[in-house]
């Protein structure tokens, strides 16, 4: 099972969006809580208020209601709306159709009866016609934003997914996260404004012996990218090489040394050359990584770490060996579409 879960149709969505709370038993809750029906609503909304307890709300919309302004009343927080929308399975309120409104996190680790959440982390490297498979065109990666931004997916950042691993943090069911690896100076040129056009963050691998190069962004590129709040600017080591090789006769304690410049260096410069970026995550170049490499990695408190073994990343994921899938020049729109893995079904075929 690797795509998303179908919304339910609008109609009688309360019986579904109560999901295993029989609506006799969450009444009984509201009322022990001396929550049961409490007349108009009082605020801002223009809809009424079923009933309601320290953890849910039953919220009838009125006429002007959406989302974002439900959201914005009852979870003080408009961009919050998804906690509303997947918890009644719907893609935006109607009036006169209750909602149940969750006031409390629930099920932060996305695990349900038959399937359990996983967030796709996508790989870019380049954009326009020059650079291989690798090259993304910029009208492919825009058809690519405008799919995810039509179909109601959330790119999040990077960083948002740490809480997640760490079971204390829900995200939206179709969280997706965007990395670029390496630093071309085509981020800047094709990808950049679209990302701002589309309002989506995405995070920029570079490896630091590349900046300032012939097809490299420059420092003040990078500068720009990461001033616009929209680019994280991450570590991808110092040369880019295979972090596996191991030229013969070297001695473990020098491979080692090797790793820790791989690790370390990146980091100082980023820092120190970049106003305001704080490194704290790491793509392994080819996405290989062993022991030694891992070990380099808790050595430089790195939170992430990215390779490039596809599929989507659980709660239970190892934070120093998250999954990516490559987008290459040639994928389709439906080639595109089956690489976002946001479920993972828990039962034999």
């Amino acid at each position: 099972m690797g795509s998303s879960t179908p919304r339910r149709p609008a109609t009688g969505r309360i019986a579904g969006a109560l999901r295993g709370l029989a609506l006799g038993s969450l009444a009984c809750l509201l009322a022990a809580c001396g929550g049961l029906p409490t007349g108009p609503a009082t605020g801002n909304g223009s809809g009424e208020i079923l009933g309601r307890s320290p953890r849910f709300v039953i919220y009838q919309p009125g006429p002007g209601d959406n989302l974002r302004s439900i959201a914005s009343r009852f979870l003080g927080d408009e961009d919050r709306y998804w906690v509303i929308g997947d918890f009644n399975n719907i893609d935006e309120a109607q009036a006169g159709e209750p909602l149940a409104i969750p006031l409390k996190t629930l099920n932060p680790s996305g695990i349900y009866a038959d399937y359990y959440q996983t967030v796709p982390i996508l790989c870019y490297h380049r954009f326009g016609t020059v650079g291989g498979k690798m090259a993304v065109s910029a009208a492919s990666f825009a058809a690519q934003l405008e799919w995810l931004a039509r179909n109601d997916y959330h790119v999040i950042r990077l960083e948002q997914l740490m809480a997640y691993l760490e079971g204390g943090q829900p995200l939206p069911k179709r969280s997706v996260v965007i990395t670029i690896d390496d630093g071309f100076e085509s981020v800047h040129r094709y990808a950049f404004p679209l990302l701002r056009k589309y309002n989506m963050p995405a995070t920029l691998f570079v490896y630091t012996d590349f900046i300032g190069g012939g097809e490299a962004l420059s420092w003040p590129q990078l500068q720009e990218l990461a001033d616009s709040g929209l680019v994280d600017i991450q570590a991808h080591s110092k040369t880019h090489r295979n972090l596996l090789d191991r030229p013969p006769g070297l001695p473990e304690a020098a491979y080692r040394q090797q790793l820790q410049a791989e690790a370390q260096v990146p980091r100082e410069v980023l820092e120190r050359k970049l106003k305001k970026v704080k490194v704290r995550h790491f793509a392994y170049p080819y996405g290989d990584a062993n022991e030694a490499v891992l070990e380099a990695m808790e050595r430089n408190k790195y939170d992430m770490a990215v390779t490039v073994n596809p599929g989507g990343n659980a709660f239970f994921a190892q934070p120093l060996m998250l999954r990516r899938s490559m987008i290459y020049r040639d994928d389709s729109l439906t080639t595109f579409r089956a690489k976002l893995q946001v479920t993972q079904g828990t039962r034999k075929p």
